[in-house]
């Protein structure tokens, strides 16, 4: 457990929303830097945030929480506030979400489920604190904890439906991107670089496969945990793993389609063309989503810890360890710009609503940001 705790606090340095507290300064940008093809749709404010953290689009509302035990729905338009509660207690994750209910995790194990309509409906104990935003699907409430279980509870009642664990290496990575559901499955990384489809009603699992494999002569060397929420498509899902690669699988029976050794903790994204990620160095790098091959890479953003890519219109957007928002093109790279926002990095990769993306501050002010 020890060994788990010196790691996480080392990995504080490797982590997008704790790099502020290293003391090795990120590179200056050039003050030529132009302005990005972005505006800033509507600001609000949530309390202090961190990794774990990330809010939920649903329809027309967003959701947001804080550590201090702060929920909230706003207005997906406008972000005016529609409701606030009080969890009154510390919040480790969240929010997940969908079109009825609403949960957030304590950092004692608390599951916490509120109506739409800001009602609380439930709340329930697992086995410890929540480290990534609940997933809320198909009638069920899925979380993580960081004894490294999966608990899946009934979004009418909280009662625990079934539950997953595996032995795990001696050190690992806190994964803070939680899962994604789809077809009635649920998609996961884990510790040790596997990657997991689970069917969700009944915990069963479908595939589980090797999306990275440790490497090095040292236990910190062979770390190689997948950090990225898993990215579903039609016919493959993908994964990125920390001093890992990228690996994509095909969705109905786990086999490998294609990988590239690019090592990355903050997530990926795609269009109809390529899959967008960046890797641990700041690099940018657009890849064949069919084959894995190269399109294109930019290194404008070294040094500067940015977060999961995001598809901003027809270009792609990173908020970095300041807290710029950065614009590339999508075809082929070249930088568009930068906006600047509170200064503090993004909690996570931003999530997309439509034609705006949206993202939580480690300051605590959730931005709506569309193309210009």
């Amino acid at each position: 457990m020890m060994r788990f705790i010196i790691f996480a606090l080392f990995c504080c340095i490797f982590t997008l929303a704790a790099c502020s507290s290293s003391n090795k300064k990120p590179p200056k940008l050039a003050v030529s830097t132009p302005n990005a093809p972005a505006m800033i749709e509507w600001r609000a404010s949530s309390g202090n945030a961190g990794p774990g953290f990330v809010p939920a689009v649903v329809a027309d509302a967003v959701y947001v929480a804080s550590k201090s035990g702060r929920v909230q729905r706003l207005n997906g338009e406008n972000g005016n506030v529609q409701w606030t509660r009080e969890v009154s207690a510390p919040l480790s994750a969240g929010p997940g979400a969908d079109y009825s209910l609403v949960v957030v995790g304590t950092t004692m194990g608390e599951v916490v489920a509120f109506g739409d309509e800001g009602s609380e409906r439930w709340r329930a104990r697992v086995s410890s604190e929540i480290v990534a935003p609940p997933a809320v699907s198909s009638g069920l409430v899925v979380v993580f904890t960081a004894d490294n279980r999966v608990h899946a509870l009934s979004a009418s009642d909280g009662s625990a439906k079934w539950m997953f664990q595996r032995s795990v290496p001696s050190l690992i990575v806190r994964n803070h991107q939680g899962a994604t559901t789809s077809r009635g499955a649920l998609f996961f990384g884990t510790a040790g670089g596997r990657l997991l489809a689970v069917d969700l009603e009944s915990g069963n699992i479908a595939w589980d496969v090797a999306a990275s494999t440790p490497k090095g002569a040292t236990e910190l060397e062979r770390i190689s945990d997948v950090t990225s929420r898993p990215l579903v498509e039609e016919n493959q899902v993908c994964a990125a793993a920390f001093q890992g690669r990228i690996t994509c699988f095909d969705i109905m029976r786990g086999t490998p389609v294609w990988t590239r050794d690019i090592p990355s903790y903050s997530g990926i994204v795609a269009d109809a063309q390529y899959l967008y990620v960046s890797d641990d160095k700041g690099a940018l790098h657009a890849l064949d989503k069919k084959n894995g091959a190269s399109v294109w890479k930019n290194e404008t953003l070294a040094g500067r810890w940015p977060s999961g890519p995001q598809l901003l219109g027809y270009d792609i957007a990173v908020i970095d360890i300041d807290g710029y928002l950065h614009v590339f093109d999508s075809e082929d790279g070249h930088y568009l710009g930068r906006m600047a926002t509170d200064g503090s990095a993004a909690t996570a990769q931003p999530q997309l609503d439509g034609d705006q993306i949206i993202w939580q501050s480690k300051n605590g002010n959730v931005y709506s940001v569309v193309p210009r």
